[in-house]
């Protein structure tokens, strides 16, 4: 098991299929929320994951500030069926933010979280910066974490 962080230049299309598989999975038919999974951010997108024996047990994406919102932004954080409840959501969320605020150098990460998840996001120092609101059928709160100043 090896995590990897990769441009979407970077990523090979085996790759790049596994990942919109397992999006698409988890966020159209296992959530059964149709809607526009490859949207274009992509392309600009740091994309970070974990492969299992050639499975994405693991991704998010790193959007940098200007392609979502004007703060950088981590989306599409999923976790395969079967390796949910093994602590690799952390590690991911972890390492996202870690990469966000000392490679990219960010003070700011804003979040488009699911509501039912505010409390995980809150873990991680993200603060609920709006009210509960629907998003494609799904009860979502916007979240901003801000670098602590040393």
């Amino acid at each position: 098991m090896s995590w990897k962080l990769k441009t979407f230049d970077e990523l090979t299309t085996r790759e790049l299929y596994s990942i919109l598989k397992e999006r698409t999975e988890i966020f159209v038919v296992e959530q059964n929320c149709p809607y526009l999974e490859v949207d274009g951010k992509d392309l600009s997108s740091y994309h970070l994951y974990k492969e299992v024996d050639g499975d994405i047990a693991a991704y998010l994406r790193i959007l940098p500030a200007g392609v979502s919102y004007q703060e950088a932004s981590l989306g599409r954080v999923i976790v395969k069926k079967e390796y949910r409840g093994q602590g690799l959501a952390q590690e991911l969320l972890l390492r996202g933010i870690d990469f966000t605020l000392n490679e990219l150098k960010e003070d700011t990460i804003k979040i488009q979280g699911q509501h039912y998840l505010e409390k995980f996001y809150g873990s991680f120092g993200f603060q609920t910066i709006s009210d509960v609101y629907m998003e494609d059928g799904i009860p979502h709160v916007d979240m901003l974490l801000e670098k602590k100043a040393n």
